[in-house]
């Protein structure tokens, strides 16, 4: 009996599975191998975890542009701008700090804990966030919240884990719809939801908790729904390996097991080389770098847009109210999970995601030229063509993005997935932190230079994104950004 429970848990010959008991890591390759079909219930289960930790992160800026200047702390209408940069960065900020600690300690405990510690801070401090009572609460709550939720990297080591190898382009392309659905829907929520005293006097009098915090709504709503996805991930399957003799919870890497097979030595001499060092692996590196630079422009572009649609026709904006950029993000976010669910695996398994990503990134730039054009329309074509440039803007983002997922995550090996994550987290974080603070300081500026004789107003803002784009699109081509080949 003890002699089969030592073959057991010894590692089989050369090209067959190795399996461990009490393993589960083992235990999910084990179901994977039964299973052949869609796997619903995973994609379903990766999408709500990401679409939680998504939707606070913009939920804010449809009605950041009015919580500032309720703070009364921005002197002049077109101060107003900088502040909100500052509020938006905050998160970003946050979650550079500590990105690539929750990658460490997702390789080494699991990718479980840290989903569940990110959604249950997302319950905690976006909710106060929406009870801040002045600006630097407002900072503070979001820079915690950032700080503590780091789950987004190692839920694409997850994603990349729970699916067999043909569905996982499908895996990162949920992440990134999610993802990018939570950073439409987020908005849509706070657009639709801010103010309800004003928007909805019947049922919300101006005396009542959302009278006096006519932000909480749309937060409370998203802290809800943040509060039953952290009760539901505590039965998701852990994907992490632990091996060791006696089959416990310790963490021995999967390479130093090998060795007990004398039978696969000279396998064995290979595999158990030290790993490369991950900021050596200019594979992964690369196509870190090219993902911050479309991050920097994405979260730029979300702070802009919005602070562009609330603001006055005078200064170049649409004078379009919380609940109508609402509706414009609601759109948008449907049209997304169309795209992402249907025609996006198709296009990536024809042209590859890197050439996906190029031809998104070409197409943005005459889209966003566009934009100051179309806010000197009114009435039903205002709202039609900026519904249309909205959709067609975050599909191409989006591509973007899954693209660079894909290759992020092609780059390295199971075991140091979470850490390489929580490098990518950690340079996007920094980035998108810069996104919205540059983004505010050049609204704020562009605002004062309406008479301009070269790219005045909104024309700059634009332009400027344009460039940032162009850049990245750059830097997808060789010699800069290269692919692993095994």
């Amino acid at each position: 009996m003890a002699a089969g429970e030592e073959k057991l848990r010894e590692p089989f010959l050369k090209n067959e599975k190795r399996y461990y008991e009490n393993c589960p890591g083992c235990k999910v390759d084990q179901l994977k191998e039964t299973k052949s079909g869609l796997p619903i219930t995973e994609l379903f289960s990766i999408w709500i975890i990401v679409l939680c930790t998504a939707l606070p992160i913009s939920s804010l800026f449809p009605f950041l542009y009015f919580m500032i200047r309720d703070f009364q702390i921005a002197k002049r209408e077109e101060d107003i701008g900088s502040y909100a940069g500052y509020v938006g960065s905050s998160f970003m900020f946050g979650r550079a700090l500590t990105s690539v600690f929750w990658g460490l300690v997702a390789d080494r405990y699991g990718r479980k804990p840290v989903i569940i510690m990110g959604t249950a801070s997302v319950v905690i401090f976006n909710t106060l966030f929406g009870l801040s009572v002045n600006f630097w609460m407002a900072v503070l709550t979001r820079f915690l919240l950032g700080s503590l939720n780091g789950l987004l990297g190692p839920i694409k080591a997850y994603a990349c884990e729970i699916f067999r190898e043909e569905h996982q382009a499908l895996g990162l392309s949920t992440v990134s719809t999610a993802w990018g659905i939570g950073l439409i829907i987020g908005p849509a929520l706070g657009g639709f939801l801010a103010q309800p005293a004003e928007k909805f006097p019947n049922l919300f009098s101006s005396e009542s908790l959302f009278g006096k915090f006519p932000y909480f709504l749309p937060c409370l709503c998203i802290s809800l729904f943040a509060f039953g996805v952290t009760i539901a991930a505590f039965w998701l399957p852990e994907t992490l390996h632990r091996h060791n003799d006696d089959d416990d919870s310790c963490d021995v890497s999967y390479d130093a097991l090998e060795s007990a097979s004398a039978e696969v030595k000279e396998e064995e001499g290979r595999e158990a080389t030290p790993k490369k060092s991950l900021l050596k692996n200019w594979p992964l590196m690369s196509s870190i770098i090219v993902y911050c630079v479309f991050s920097l422009h994405d979260m730029a572009y979300s702070e802009i847009f919005s602070l562009w649609a609330n603001s006055p026709k005078k200064l170049g904006g649409l004078n379009y109210s919380t609940q109508m950029v609402g509706e414009v993000l609601a759109i948008t976010g449907f049209s997304l999970l169309v795209f992402q669910l249907s025609l996006y695996p198709f296009l990536e398994r024809i042209l590859g995601p890197i050439m996906v990503a190029r031809i998104a990134g070409v197409l943005t730039i005459p889209l966003l030229t566009s934009y100051p054009y179309i806010a000197m329309l009114s009435g039903f074509g205002l709202a039609f063509l900026l519904n249309c440039a909205s959709v067609v803007k975050n599909l191409l983002s989006v591509s973007i993005i899954t693209g660079l997922f894909i290759l992020q995550n092609r780059a390295v090996d199971q075991d140091q997935r979470g850490a390489a994550n929580g490098i990518a987290m950690t340079g996007m974080s920094l980035f998108k932190a810069a996104g919205p603070a540059g983004g505010g300081a050049l609204f704020s500026w562009a605002q004062k230079r309406l008479d301009a004789s070269f790219l005045p107003g909104s024309q700059m803002v634009f332009f400027v994104l344009n460039v940032v784009e162009a850049i990245g699109v750059l830097m997808t081509f060789k010699p800069f950004l290269a692919q692993r080949h095994d």
